[in-house]
């Protein structure tokens, strides 16, 4: 996303060796065919690269190559983003972005342990049925039993859920309060059905607690600052998707350009027909524009900048609006090719249709820009 040092090349290089060899876009459909979203041993692969330990400090058992986890993680979303690999990268590295966060995180240390090596996969359990994204107003209860607490209520829309070990659910507490828990997902009480979706291996799952009894070591943070957390996962999550949509949005347009130029009409490649060369410039326009304000976001978040939320939601809005209409001009200029099964653009169009609702859509990002703006004082 931004310039690299040297280090941080040979790392990203790393990653995308790895990536072509073990999770080429034929390798997703493979995987689509065998109703998988990933395979438990090339995560723990991954986990030995040190993808899943990029946000965790060095006493914890991370690490990151240029000293700045979000943007060596951000530079590996990226690269995801030209095979449209699976895998829980996203769901793990926000988890762990609350758990090295909060107060309490040594009570967690055994669990930071597990998911750096790949040996445990956790998910953030977000969303909720039948509403937008609000992370910061579950309806999901948490009733105190005097040594943990109860959980009733549902979550939908997680990534990884049926295949997590561990779920980190936000709820509201019977004294009022927003807290936050790490459970076990084969814990009694806790049903997990996976849930239908558009990529053809992102898969997501219904998470539902009845009386879910859990002990009170599983809290995440203090009631103070659970907020924060929650903000801070928030914006981890948003860059990483904006990040990958922006390596789709570089690989799709590459592969476009490249047709265009060998592919002849009238004796001629499409790409010396004037309307041909306006559309894909303006799409290069779009490109770079989607790849420098999602470059903006990753800094401001982190260096936990004020208005990093702000950053976070103006990049997830833009390329909510101009990823599919991009990825759909793709499509066009292919002709009738495009259109087919055995093309890989779909697949591509699939996860950035994907992304575009989730953590918020650009409706919600837009809405939440215009509350900031509007309580914001403007510069002397």
């Amino acid at each position: 996303m931004n310039d690299l040092s040297t280090e941080s090349e040979l790392f990203v290089a790393t990653a995308r060796a790895f990536l072509d060899k073990t999770a080429a876009v034929s390798a997703q459909r493979d995987l689509y065919a065998r109703g998988r979203s990933h395979d438990p041993q090339w995560w723990r692969q991954a986990a030995e690269l040190g993808w899943a330990g990029l946000l965790v400090p060095e006493e914890l058992g991370g690490g990151s190559v240029s000293g700045c986890g979000l943007r060596d993680l951000a530079a590996i979303a990226t690269e995801i983003g030209r095979t449209v690999a699976a895998g829980p990268l996203y769901p793990v590295s926000v988890v762990l972005a609350g758990l090295v966060d909060a107060d309490n995180r040594d009570a967690h240390a055994q669990a930071i342990a597990a998911l750096v090596s790949g040996e445990t996969v956790a998910t953030w359990a977000a969303d909720e049925p039948g509403r937008g994204f609000r992370p910061h107003q579950p309806s999901l209860t948490a009733t105190s039993t005097g040594d943990g607490y109860r959980l009733n209520g549902v979550k939908d829309r997680v990534e990884a859920g049926d295949r997590a070990d561990l779920v980190l659910v936000g709820a509201r507490t019977d004294d009022g309060a927003l807290r936050q828990f790490l459970v076990r997902t084969d814990a009694a009480g806790v049903a997990v059905a996976p849930q239908p979706g558009i990529d053809l291996v992102k898969q997501y799952a219904r998470i539902e607690f009845t009386d879910a009894e859990i002990d009170a070591s599983a809290v995440v943070g203090t009631a103070a600052q659970t907020a924060e957390l929650i903000d801070r996962q928030t914006q981890v999550a948003i860059t990483l998707v904006c990040a990958e949509t922006a390596g789709i949005l570089d690989t799709v347009l590459t592969m476009t350009v490249a047709w265009a130029r060998d592919r002849y009409s009238f004796g001629r490649p499409l790409a010396s027909y004037q309307a041909i060369k306006h559309r894909l410039a303006d799409m290069t326009m779009w490109m770079h524009a989607c790849r420098a304000i999602t470059a903006g976001a990753v800094d401001k978040v982190a260096e936990r900048a004020p208005d990093a939320a702000v950053w976070a939601g103006a990049a997830k809005s833009y390329l909510g609006e101009h990823a599919g209409p991009l990825i759909q001009e793709c499509v066009q200029l292919h002709g009738g090719i495009g259109v087919t099964w055995e093309h890989d653009l779909h697949l591509y169009l699939r996860r950035a249709t994907l992304y575009r609702n989730l953590f918020g859509t650009p409706a919600e990002h837009h809405q939440a820009i215009f509350a900031a703006a509007s309580t914001t004082e403007p510069a002397a």
